[in-house]
């Protein structure tokens, strides 16, 4: 792989752990520092009658609340991270998934409050959603992962019919080599391991391309683009998918690899279920398999970049304290050496599972 200009040998612009390079707005002030009274003020605002109930969810990239309405029910409201997305990609998130709603497909999408799903409060985006409860789907059961597939299949059918137009794909070049470029200049690397992770990256990188040339033509769809298991929840063994703000386009099995989980004899059966559902509902890419692991590379290498960007919010630096240490880029580092080893094996054989 050529080096971009900069990549190697560039004076690094920030010591390791250094502050943040860039002032925050006002808006990004507003965001890290919500507070319950800003929270149901902007909810009573979308014409919610709420009670004071107020529970904070899961959620690092935005503020996601499920808050009391009237006597007994619930909504969630997300409040939308400034500066991440613009509105009209927000606003193809919410189409998309009122497309998939419209298929009669178990999306839980925006509720419409006075005819708009985006709705501004302030410094504040955010949107409302129905409460769904479940739990996370059981990846040992091969009976649910054809489940998964069967829903993945009937996503891609609707993400198929038209592109999309505000959001962006998912490349090597922004899920790799910006991520890359962006952890060496910013200087969350300790030094001492700076160049260790510089020529482990490019030399994965050097992989992943050749696992795409491998894979020839692929397909570009509207995606979930971050469908794992966190983001389905299972309720009397009926599937709500949750979660389309990483929603991009890409090929058919970024949808598909994060299901699958430990060895290739575990992975294969995994594989053989998933794509035994999706089949019954569209054919699927084979020649895709070759990018399964050069996807994970690139979410290894994007993921250390995300928190990287997020780490001037402080409730980066409370939830994710390990990755200021050493032992982290340690890890990290021994990470993208087994990706190496990884992306240089054949792609898993797809086999029937039954």
């Amino acid at each position: 792989m050529v080096p971009v200009d900069g990549r190697l040998g560039k004076p690094r612009t920030r010591p390791y752990n250094a502050a943040p390079m860039n002032e925050p707005t006002h808006a990004t002030v507003a965001f890290q520092s919500l507070e319950p009274d800003d929270i149901l003020k902007a909810c009573e605002s979308l014409g919610f009658d709420v009670n004071g109930r107020l529970l904070a969810l899961n959620s690092y990239e935005n503020r996601v609340y499920r808050i009391g309405v009237g006597h007994r029910d619930n909504v969630i409201v997300k409040f939308y991270r400034p500066e991440r997305w613009a509105d009209d990609a927000i606003l193809e998130e919410h189409r998309f998934a009122a497309e998939l709603a419209d298929a009669e497909l178990p999306v839980v999408a925006p509720l419409r409050i006075g005819g708009a799903t985006l709705h501004h409060s302030g410094h504040f985006r955010l949107a409302a959603f129905p409460n769904r409860g479940g739990r996370p789907p059981d990846l040992d059961r091969l009976d649910q992962l054809e489940q998964l597939g069967r829903l993945v299949g009937q996503i891609h059918n609707v993400g198929a019919v038209e592109p999309f137009q505000a959001r962006p794909a998912i490349d090597i070049e922004s899920f790799g080599s910006e991520a890359m470029n962006y952890l060496l200049d910013a200087g969350f690397i300790p030094p001492e391991l700076e160049q260790a992770y510089e020529s482990v990256a490019d030399a994965v990188l050097d992989e992943v391309e050749a696992a795409f040339e491998r894979a020839g033509a692929t397909t570009r769809l509207r995606l979930h683009g971050d469908f794992h298991p966190g983001n389905v929840l299972v309720d009397e063994d009926r599937f709500h998918l949750v979660d389309l703000d990483d929603a991009r386009s890409g090929p058919a099995v970024q949808d598909l690899w994060m299901f699958l989980s430990g060895g290739r004899d575990e992975m294969e059966p995994q594989l053989g279920a998933l794509l035994s559902g999706y089949t019954a509902f569209r054919d699927f890419p084979a020649n895709e398999l070759c990018l399964v692991e050069a996807l994970r590379s690139l979410r290894i290498i994007h993921y250390a970049a995300w928190l990287a960007r997020r780490w001037d919010d402080p409730a980066f630096q409370i939830a994710f304290p390990w990755f200021a240490a050493r032992r982290y880029w340690d890890e990290h580092v021994l990470a993208l050496r087994e990706q190496i080893a990884l992306l240089q094996e054949p792609p898993l054989a797809w086999r029937e599972y039954r």
